[in-house]
């Protein structure tokens, strides 16, 4: 049994409908009567009265939210233990009480029984729940999904009734949010998480998460709903300004920012590793070719580089990297101290065991850095007490200070710099047999000019930790996404950042477009993680694309030499995609014209052209502004997303979904027959939901004509 709701049409009032409709109504009250007695603001000085005016503020915040959207189902359960009626349980984005019983109203989705909502699929059977006193056991009697919008009620769905037919209905309810159009930003879908997102959700904080996820399994919204329980489970024990965010571009941060604001989560830091790194660096050198980072990787045809061990990003992004580091760091500090006596003035030495002693014993938990520090200064007070001690004279005193404090200077002088950028710079004067030599030579080049490629700040991070250790707070949680094309160096560097493993690290290896940087095979990070500290899931059920996408993508997956299985796609039938041949550039422009006003009279918010390059987009923008169709470009290095009409080249369409997609060169010149390619028409592919056209001149892609 379901119920629709539109503006045009009321729904049909059904014992369902008129019970949840009354109920609705009694919660719009009892969130007027408990905003009625927040009473007014403060303005005072008072310090006690200011913290308690922030409690006000927060709970008049949380009650406004609620009147939007009190709650989204509904669970009927029977605790065993307490052998009483069942409880009619209302979950929501955030929970409340009632003020004069203190009984639970609403339910926050990140309690404990409210997993149940979510982990129930049906069946007669006793279910479980843990909660703090235990596991608690009992029956579901029934489990209903509401839509609740502007205050109307929309949509009733009775998943489950113990007894009942239930035909699958809850199904039936995923499908009508996931048919809902998109606009320009990622939405919740915490009415929709599925049993086995919720089980990554609710994962116990201590442990570094990998997940390889299908496109469009739901990846990078179920790291922010992670993110909202975690702060939710373990209250006092992390917080939101000590979690963090990394993700490929800035514009894909503008595009998940409403998430946790909607979770009523905040403070919690999202940027890309690039930007957190430089300011790490405290702007001591610059980013070479910036704008244009990986670019020349995506070019079409037989001239983009040759991807190997060798390759820049990848062979400084290894672990074997971090292992050739950290053996120049010992080296470097094992020959730190100079092997010689200080001698403050004739007669008055220092022997170089103690002062071994010092550094090496007693100093030996602190930094590099820090040891320095401790050990010059403790040098200068052994040197003011001889001085004291010794030398009654004041003449000759105020000589022999001269003379010792200008030794220890001499001395101080003689122990290297404690620089990051300093020492890196001295690995590619000598380089090793490690290193190969035109990348030593291209690296020194670069670094006499102050700048640096990506893949050298993992080092430079690295190198700063053994010199000043941690400066800044360890991380609570860190949340990686798109992992596919992070370096095992990058994740190692910010395990480094904690006291234990607590990751979200999330991707997808068929979507691994920067080959020149990233991980090939999940096993990579093995040996970031202690065993017992890591778990691999994997996400395999698309939500995103209608199946005849899914399907047609599937296909073009075994090209990509990662050996996943097919997404599996949820039973969502549309349009069947299109490949359209076009034999001039005028027929391909007015195809794209008529694709995009055709699917703006469908009601589609969002319509993306994808072409394989920057430049290739550039173009097909220009024309279609001469030919009256706006489209925004999405460039390299833009910051925000507009939604509408855009034009944007594939590998900085990752990440992004659109409800119509046309692939404008799915020929064989642009799309070859080998993984790298293969994986940049996968990702094209799967940004549509509802509709996809192929265009191509001259011979279609074997990626699609042998699929």
């Amino acid at each position: 049994m379901q119920t629709n709701r539109s503006k045009h049409d009321m729904p049909p009032v059904t014992d369902a409908y008129q019970e949840e409709r009354e109920r609705l109504n009694d919660t719009f009250h009892e969130i007027d009567r408990q905003l009625s007695q927040i009473g007014p603001a403060y303005y005072g000085d008072d310090f006690v009265e200011q913290l308690l005016d922030a409690k006000r503020q927060e709970t008049r915040e949380r009650l406004n939210l609620l009147g939007a959207e009190p709650y989204f189902g509904r669970l009927d359960f029977q605790e065993t233990a307490k052998q009483q009626e069942p409880a009619p349980l209302y979950i929501g984005k955030r929970g409340m009480d009632r003020k004069e019983t203190g009984e639970p109203y609403i339910i926050d989705w990140r309690a404990p029984v409210a997993s149940l909502f979510y982990s129930f699929t049906g069946g007669d059977e006793p279910v479980a729940y843990e909660a703090p006193e235990g596991t608690i056991e009992g029956e579901v009697h029934r489990k209903r999904n509401l839509s609740i919008r502007e205050k109307e009620l929309e949509r009733v769905v009775e998943s489950y009734v113990r007894g009942g037919d239930n035909l699958g209905l809850s199904d039936d309810f995923l499908l009508y949010r996931l048919g809902e159009k998109k606009d320009n930003r990622l939405r919740d879908i915490v009415s929709t998480i599925q049993a086995e997102q919720d089980r990554i959700i609710r994962a116990p904080r201590h442990l570094a998460l990998i997940i390889q996820g299908a496109a469009g399994s739901g990846k990078t919204t179920v790291a922010l709903h992670r993110l909202a329980f975690l702060l939710y489970q373990y209250q006092g024990q992390i917080r939101a300004e000590r979690m963090i965010i990394f993700a490929p571009n800035t514009m894909f941060l503008d595009y998940i920012s409403g998430v946790l604001p909607e979770l009523g989560v905040g403070s919690v830091l999202q940027t890309t590793f690039t930007d957190w790194a430089l300011d790490r660096l405290g702007g001591k050198v610059e980013l070479a070719g910036r704008t244009s980072e990986g670019t020349r990787w995506f070019s079409s045809g037989g001239d983009r580089p040759a991807i190997n061990d060798q390759t820049p990003g990848r062979f400084k992004g290894s672990l074997r990297y971090t292992e050739w580091l950290d053996g120049k760091l010992s080296e470097f500090e094992a020959s730190y101290l100079p092997d010689q006596d200080f001698e403050a003035w004739e007669g008055y030495t220092l022997p170089s065991h103690l002062i071994r002693e010092w550094f090496e014993v007693e100093y030996r938990h602190y930094p590099l850095a820090m040891r320095r520090e401790r050990l010059i200064g403790r040098m200068n007070r052994w040197l003011e007490m001889q001085l004291k001690e010794a030398i009654r004279d004041a003449k000759i005193r105020k000589d022999r200070t001269k003379t010792g404090k200008q030794r220890l200077k001499t001395y101080a002088k003689k122990l290297l710099e404690t620089d990051e950028l300093s020492f890196y710079n001295s690995l590619f004067d000598r380089p090793d047999g490690f290193l190969p030599g035109p990348l030593a030579a291209e690296t020194k080049a670069r670094l006499k000019k102050g700048l640096v490629m990506p893949e050298d700040l993992p080092a430079l991070i690295w190198i700063r930790l053994f010199m000043r250790g941690r400066e800044e707070a360890t991380f609570d949680h860190v949340v990686l996404d798109e992992a596919q094309d992070v370096s095992p160096f990058q994740i190692a560097l910010l395990n480094k950042m904690m006291t234990e493993p607590s990751f979200t690290i999330l991707g997808d290896l068929a979507q691994g477009i920067h080959a020149y940087r990233g991980v090939r095979r999940w096993e990579e990070l093995a040996a970031v993680f202690p065993e017992d500290r890591s778990s691999y899931h994997e996400l395999k059920q698309s939500y995103r694309s209608t199946l005849e996408i899914i399907e047609f993508a599937n296909r073009i997956l075994p090209f990509t030499d990662t050996s996943l299985p097919p997404a599996q796609p949820v039973f969502r039938s549309g349009d069947p995609v299109k490949i359209v041949e076009v034999l001039t550039p005028g027929e391909r422009l007015h195809t794209m014209v008529s694709f995009i006003s055709d699917n703006q009279q469908r009601g589609m918010r969002t319509i993306a052209i994808i072409g394989r390059t920057e430049e290739v987009c550039r173009k097909l923008a220009d024309d279609l502004a001469k030919a009256g169709t706006e489209a925004h470009l999405i460039a390299e290095g833009q910051s925000h997303y507009r939604g509408g009409v855009s034009v944007v080249p594939v590998f900085l369409a990752k990440g992004l979904e659109f409800d119509a997609v046309l692939v404008a060169d799915a020929d064989d010149q642009h799309y070859a027959a080998d993984p790298q390619d293969a994986k940049l028409l996968y990702v094209g592919c799967t940004r549509a939901l509802h509709r996809l056209t192929l265009l191509y001149k001259g011979t279609l892609s074997p990626l699609v004509s042998s699929s």
